[in-house]
């Protein structure tokens, strides 16, 4: 039977008005997750002595949880906070386990599906369509974030220069922007990738605003230019790209890669545990189900294959390696995967003293900065590990914020403070780069 004209008109006004909802005016948590997470809570423990740590590990090691810190339940230690998301249906029996052992905790996140609909917020003023319209206080999807590199391509011809390092598992392309001026092709280089753990949505968006300001204040800005003409940066914005677009649209706490392991039915890789240096050792799971996996072989993962291949091709160019995290506020180098001092320490110790200092120059936000082994814990296969060995003097990892308040949530109103004083600490340590530190090579024999 056919439609009448009203409505066919009613029909049409519908779609019109869930379109718009779906994709303007609503929170993003509210339509892309379909309240997965409404219950469910993040608990801060925190275990006082050895007897409670085995406590602890024995309690967690029983239920389904996502561990925020640490990301792995054999590097939980004593006198060190335990953030772990509990499924709305376990929140009562770890309540009642913690208190029957009486170990202090306290939940911090009593709705993870509010708190996710809090941190996006309503979308309706949300400027995409040119680089000059884009709104850098949001977070972007990657399809949002691809255009914006291909538009900043177009609109700095100059200074700008975008290529493809090869492409994901799910085929998606490994975009890279060249930063600098190309009059000198032989000039030292910096590396910059966020995104590597794709829930931690903060690093893409201080990537974009690392783009944003430095060719912004190109002009005015003497140190910036000086930084421009004389080295070159490139920025990966999201290198895990399978991993972000999941956790935008599907599952906003995934952290892993989406390669596939058909035995057992669980896809991804921790990327930051597939590097070559003591690859699965300590604060790294051989099981594909954890989120520390591994991998089934070192640069397993296509992402880490490319990047890998491409500073083993630059290495004599490159001579710092950022990688941006979330969260802990801290600034972490080698070594991660043992106790030990590298050969180069008092260079680097003072480039991290330096770079935190400029961070809290901007609000007066602490930064810990050290060895990541000693400062966060040890753990295998990491990038600044396989970095530093690669001959690249300096590697180091930002752990943006917060300290556990947001976690991994951190709300887009402190975006724009999160990057401006992390800004300020990547200037430092790139204009380090254009000073002589003295390093003893034979100690050294990467460099």
């Amino acid at each position: 039977m056919a439609l009448d004209h009203r409505s066919v008109f009613r029909a049409s006004v519908l779609l019109t008005c869930v379109i718009i909802c779906s994709n303007v005016l609503c929170p993003v948590g509210a339509y892309l997750y379909n309240n997965r997470y409404a219950g469910d809570q993040v608990f801060r423990i925190t275990p006082s002595n050895d007897e409670e740590v085995r406590a602890v590990k024995k309690i967690l090691g029983h239920i389904k949880v996502d561990l925020w810190q640490p990301n792995s339940i054999s590097l939980i230690g004593h006198n060190a906070t335990v953030d772990v998301h509990v499924k709305r249906n376990d929140t009562q029996g770890l309540h009642a386990r913690l208190k029957q052992k009486r170990i202090d905790y306290r939940v911090f996140i009593s709705n993870l599906q509010k708190e996710i609909e809090k941190q996006t917020g309503y979308r309706s003023s949300r400027k995409r369509r040119s680089e000059s319209q884009y709104d850098y206080e949001v977070y972007h999807s990657l399809e949002e974030i691809q255009s914006w590199m291909f538009e900043i391509n177009r609109t700095h011809p100059d200074l700008v220069t975008m290529f493809s390092i090869g492409k994901s598992y799910e085929g998606r392309p490994l975009y890279v922007l060249q930063l600098g001026k190309r009059s000198r092709p032989q000039k030292k280089s910096v590396w910059i990738d966020c995104g590597v753990h794709a829930r931690e949505w903060i690093g893409p968006a201080f990537c974009q605003w690392f783009v944003k300001e430095t060719l912004g204040s190109y002009q005015y800005d003497s140190v910036m230019r000086r930084l421009l003409n004389q080295l070159n940066f490139y920025i990966m914005p999201v290198f895990n790209v399978d991993g972000y677009h999941f956790s935008w649209t599907t599952d906003r706490f995934w952290r892993k890669t989406r390669s596939k392991n058909h035995k057992f039915h669980c896809r991804g890789v921790d990327a930051n545990r597939n590097w070559k240096v003591k690859w699965c050792d300590e604060g790294a799971s051989s099981h594909p189900c954890d989120d520390t996996y591994c991998g089934p072989y070192p640069e397993s993962e296509p992402e880490v294959k490319a990047v890998a291949n491409f500073l083993r091709k630059h290495k004599k160019r490159v001579k710092a390696y950022i990688s941006i995290h979330a969260y802990a506020q801290m600034l972490l180098y080698p070594y991660s995967y043992k106790y030990a001092t590298i050969p180069n320490f008092d260079c680097v110790e003072s480039a991290a003293h330096n770079a935190v200092t400029a961070l809290y120059s901007a609000y007066g936000v602490r930064y810990r900065y050290g060895p990541a082994s000693t400062t966060l814990y040890v753990s295998s296969g990491s990038s600044i590990d396989w970095a530093y060995r690669n001959g690249i003097p300096y590697a180091f990892a930002f752990e943006l914020r917060d300290t556990g308040y947001f976690g991994f949530l951190l709300p887009e109103s402190l975006i724009n403070p999160t990057c401006t004083e992390t800004l300020r600490a990547v200037k430092a340590i790139a204009s380090g780069l254009l000073k002589k530190c003295e390093t003893n090579r034979d100690r050294f024999p990467y460099i």
